[in-house]
Formats: structure tokens, sequence, C-alpha cells
């Protein structure tokens, strides 16, 4: 697996000089917040700090400072901010401040009619020439974001286990597939994790605390063990079962009498997975609409456990 740390070391070492572009402060409504950021090289970037003239904008600054003569600012020097996404003289002076030395620059740009943008927020924006200290730090600082993001365990590498995973593959979470069968794991994005195994529904009782389930494998009968065990859970973000009305059914029944499930249990299943509202069963579709759905669940579970961290720290210092 190629995670996205890696991705990272490969960027800053293969790029020559880099130079790092991040949001430092923000007023009122702005593309991205405080600690986005990118990397520009001389030819190509990394991550984004919004998109529009405001991205525009810094990456021509940001390749100033690299010496480099490319820049990003499209449709040539003549004529206003337009859609074809070029600027004039006033649009590239439209910061209010801009300092910079050898080693870093400051621009305060609102983000207003000046630059092309409407949002009407005001964005600080710090660049900094990427020295080996500061990329340790960004290294760092990734590998701590890696380790807490949230698990999404993907059971099957079908058509639609596929196209979750590259979906997936783009979400700030640790995504695995899991498969019985070596083949259908063949062709995952490389910044997703694979598991081959008989017993997939053990992965189910080894997961990290938070993490989603997706179960979309080849057999019901395997889908029905592994949401039994993602079920038994009370731990999990999200446990979703591709399938029809009837399976859903098939699997309550099973569920309730033979492996003695709860009604409380069940109430926690979403099937199918991406729900009803959209009648289209492509799978990328169907990926495009449970990838929202579980990031949704995520992110309410992480609310949710965040707010009980705190409350249970409230109490032993009020104790």
């Amino acid at each position: 697996m190629n995670s996205k740390v890696q991705s990272l070391k490969d960027f800053l070492a293969g790029q020559g000089r880099v130079a790092l572009v991040e949001v430092a402060g923000t007023k009122g409504s702005t593309p991205r917040e405080k600690g986005a950021f990118m990397l520009v090289s001389a030819t190509t970037m990394s991550g984004t700090i919004g998109g529009g003239q405001l991205e525009y904008m810094a990456i021509d600054k940001a390749r100033q400072m690299l010496g480099s003569s490319p820049s990003p600012l499209r449709g040539g020097s003549a004529g206003k901010a337009g859609r074809g996404g070029g600027t004039d003289g006033r649009a590239t002076r439209a910061p209010t401040r801009f300092e910079v030395d050898e080693m870093y620059a400051t621009l305060d740009v609102p983000l207003g009619p000046e630059i092309g943008q409407c949002c009407g927020g005001r964005v600080e924006v710090l660049i900094r020439l990427v020295d080996a200290a500061l990329a340790a730090d960004l290294i760092a600082a990734a590998e701590a974001e890696e380790a807490h993001l949230p698990h999404v365990y993907i059971f099957g590498g079908g058509h639609v286990g596929q196209a979750l995973a590259s979906t997936i593959a783009l979400l700030p979470v640790r995504g695995v597939v899991i498969e019985t069968r070596a083949e259908a794991l063949e062709g995952m994005p490389e910044t997703v994790e694979t598991r081959l195994t008989p017993i997939p529904e053990a992965e189910v009782r080894n997961a990290p605390a938070g993490t989603a389930f997706a179960i979309l494998t080849h057999d019901h009968a395997l889908d029905f063990l592994i949401v039994a065990e993602a079920l038994k859970r009370d731990d999990t973000a999200y446990v979703g079962m591709i399938g029809s009305k009837t399976k859903k059914a098939t699997f309550r029944n099973w569920f309730l009498k033979s492996v003695d499930g709860s009604e409380a249990q069940l109430a926690r299943l979403v099937s199918p997975i991406g729900g009803d509202a959209v009648k289209d069963k492509r799978p990328q579709v169907i990926a495009a609409l449970a990838a929202a759905e579980i990031m949704t669940a995520l992110v309410t579970h992480t609310a949710a456990s965040n707010a009980d961290h705190q409350a249970r720290c409230n109490k032993v210092t009020a104790g």
C-alpha cells in the first residue's frame, strides 16, 4: 500500500525546490479553513487552498520565490479576471498586504470582485520555501494525522467494491478492502490496503473503534456473517450492507432467530447502502452515494465521541 504519507515524501524528494503555501488566517466566508495547505514546485502542485484566483495568485508568488518562470495565471496578462481565469495588474495587486523575503512571503487577500471571487471573506496566506527542517515537520504532521484517520472496511472487491475503494481513496480515511478471492483484490488503488483472508468476519472483531463497515461480498451468506459480527459491536460508526428489501428482510429474520440479535442492534444497519432515493444501480453511482453516507456517519460519530469524552473530562474536573 502506498500511503498518503509516502506520497508526500515522494513529492518532497522528487520535485527539487518546493514552497509551502498555507492558509494562516481567515475572516468571514473562505474556501478553506486555517491550516489548509498545498505544496508548489516549478512544474506541479500537491494539495489545495481552495482554488480560484486566490490559489492562482499564491502559486504565482510561490513560483516567483522558487525562481521559476511558469505562471498558473491563465488567459494572458490583459483584461480583468473572467471565465478564462486570467488576471490583470489590478487582480495581482488585490492583496492589501504583501511581504516577502528570501524564505517566506505573506499575502492578505480580500475575496471580492477585484480577483473575481465573491466569497466575501479574507484570507491570509503564508508562503515558505521548504528546507530540511520544514520538510521533516510536514512529514511528522502527516504521519500523526494518518495515524488518527478513521477506518473504512470494505468487504468485497467486486464491481461496487472496486468503485467504492476508488472513491474512498480520495477521502481522509484509511480504506481497507477485505476479500476471500485473490483475483478480486487486483487493481485496487495504491492508497487502499488489501487483505486476503478465508475468514473475513474475524477482521470485524479486530477493527479499531469507530470503524465504518461496508459489506458487499459475492455471497449473501457471507454478508450475513460479517454484518452480524459488526452489529454485535457498539462502537462502530457505520454498518452498511448492499442489497434489496428482500435481502434485508431475510437477514432480519435470520439475525433475530439464529444468532440472538436484537432489534436495537438491527436498527443500526443501513441497507441498501447509499439509500434508495436514487434509482441507479451502476457501481460508480452506488459507490458515490455510499461514500457520502459513510463520511456523514464518520463525522457524526467523531463529533459524538469527542462530546462524550469532553463530558467525562468535565465530570472528573468538577468532581
